[in-house]
């Protein structure tokens, strides 16, 4: 019984998009007109992913790229990490890749492109004119901190929201 509820998780984590704890396979630079979002917390601040995709060895490259305000509320700091895991890219309705801990952090900007991307190879084929195709970019909404004693709603605390609001990094 055991093992063949270990072989099942193998077999659906096999199976799955790229992982999160995933690193880069590869560097490459964002190309113009990469899909941007990102999001914002409640208590200011927020973050910005870039992504591109590219075509390698007849394979989608998920590359992207991620900036964070650097005024942020102490109790949202280092929360990153976490709203970056929970991201998701999708393209034409299929998810690609679950989680962006693979993407390389860089300063807010106006404009991405050129930026040294991290990138993930997918199993999905890469067809003439994909380089046209936009990524969507979803990252849910989720509590960063909570400080209100466990309670949504209960006095004596802050909680701290991050919420998909399009790009969040604020530029100097």
């Amino acid at each position: 019984m055991k093992s063949s509820f270990i072989s099942m998780l193998c077999a659906v984590l096999l199976a799955s998009p790229v992982s999160a704890a995933r690193k880069a396979q590869f560097q490459a630079l964002l190309t113009n007109g990469a899909s941007v979002s990102g999001g914002t917390y409640s208590t200011g601040g927020g973050l910005t992913v870039a992504v591109s995709l590219l075509g390698h060895q007849g394979k989608t490259l998920v590359c992207g790229v991620w900036a964070l305000s650097p005024q942020q509320s102490v109790l949202s700091k280092h929360g990153e990490r976490r709203v970056l895991d929970s991201g998701s890219i999708f393209v034409d309705g299929k998810r690609l890749v679950h989680g962006f801990l693979f993407m390389n952090k860089v300063e807010p900007s106006a404009d991405y492109t050129g930026q040294e991307a991290g990138c993930v190879l997918t199993k999905r084929p890469w067809v003439e004119g994909d380089e046209d195709t936009k990524a969507k970019i979803r990252i849910p909404q989720q509590v960063v901190q909570n400080e209100a004693g466990g309670n949504p709603g209960e006095p004596g605390g802050f909680i701290v929201i991050f919420k998909q609001t399009g790009p969040g990094a604020s530029v100097k």
